[in-house]
This record gives structure tokens, C-alpha cells and sequence, in this order.
């Protein structure tokens, strides 16, 4: 059995059979044995297993490209703005290193905002600074703040936050 998603949050499962159309939120296929039997198909348990794999977004995801890499990945059915893969996201608390600077930075917040649309609290685009030339408009930016700020009686939430193109910062190691 072949399954994709479509933009409805809906799956169309193909197989040697027939093709048929799955809602998995809903526990609804097209097919005769659904219909006859009002139990869960084979192909909405087909369905179930692909999203656990994450082999298909889920009902509340849709497939998205990371803005760094363009790799596949599952966002938010609403989600706009930019996203990232597995491989290129941050989470809040992580260290990572400015690839400008080699300074460390602690991450704040991802923001599905792109480098071209956040504004610094001069008013100017993260992507505008000359430092950022040479990583994509496109980006969302990641709000760090640096590490050395982090120290006894004063806590991240302390800290001033700067905005960076994701791809500008790496993980330490890497």
C-alpha cells in the first residue's frame, strides 16, 4: 500500500485494489470493507502506522521544506512562516556557537519569522546587517543571547536577546 497526504489533512491509500481516501482524524475510509463493516479498515490501520513512523504528516501537520536545507519536514497544518528540520533546529536552553564570532550563545526561542521580516529593536532586518550577507533571507531567526551574560543572580531571562539567521549558528562540535 502506497500512502500520501493530501491538503485536506486526508490521506489517499493506493493499492493493488483500488485506490481509496482516509480520514484518519475522522476513522472514515472510502473503501468497500469500511463501508459494509463500520470498523477500522486495513487501510485507515495502514494510515495510523505511517504517521507513527513518520512516514506522513499527521492529520494536524502538512509537509513543509527546512529553510536551511530544504529537506523535507512536518509543520503545523496552519504554521506559516519559516521552519526547520530536525537536523537544523535549535531547542531553548541549547548552547551553540556563532559562526561569525566563535562566541556561545544560549538559545532562547526559534521563531517561524524569517531574517528578511524580524526586526531588531532598531528597526532594521536581522538579514540587513552585514554579518548576515552571507546566510539566507529566508531563515527564520533563532534569539539568542550570549553566554558569557548567563552568570550567578542572572538568568537568561536577564539577558539581552539577538536575533540570528539559523544557519549562522551550530551546535558546539559541529
Amino acid at each position: 500500500m502506497t500512502v500520501r497526504p493530501l491538503r485536506d489533512r486526508r490521506y489517499v491509500v493506493e493499492t493493488d485494489g483500488g485506490t481509496y481516501v482516509v480520514a484518519l482524524d475522522a476513522g472514515t475510509c472510502t473503501c468497500p470493507d469500511h463501508a459494509i463493516r463500520d470498523s477500522r479498515c486495513k487501510h485507515l490501520r495502514r494510515v495510523a502506522m505511517e504517521v507513527t513512523a513518520a512516514s506522513v504528516p499527521a492529520p494536524d501537520q502538512r509537509v513543509g521544506a527546512c529553510a536551511v536545507c530544504g529537506a523535507e519536514t512536518f509543520v503545523p497544518f496552519d504554521a506559516g512562516g519559516a521552519h526547520l528540520c530536525d537536523r537544523h533546529a535549535f531547542e531553548p536552553g541549547t548552547v551553540v556557537r556563532d559562526r561569525e564570532t566563535g562566541k556561545r550563545l544560549v538559545v532562547v526561542e526559534v521563531t517561524a519569522e524569517r531574517a528578511d521580516a524580524y526586526r531588531t529593536e532598531e528597526g532594521r532586518a536581522v538579514a540587513e546587517y552585514p554579518t548576515n550577507a552571507e546566510y539566507g533571507v529566508h531563515e527564520p531567526v533563532v534569539e539568542a543571547v550570549y553566554a558569557e551574560s548567563v552568570r550567578p543572580g542572572r538568568s537568561v531571562a536577564d539577558c539581552d536577546r539577538y536575533g540570528f539567521p539559523a544557519s549562522r549558528l551550530t551546535r558546539r562540535g559541529d
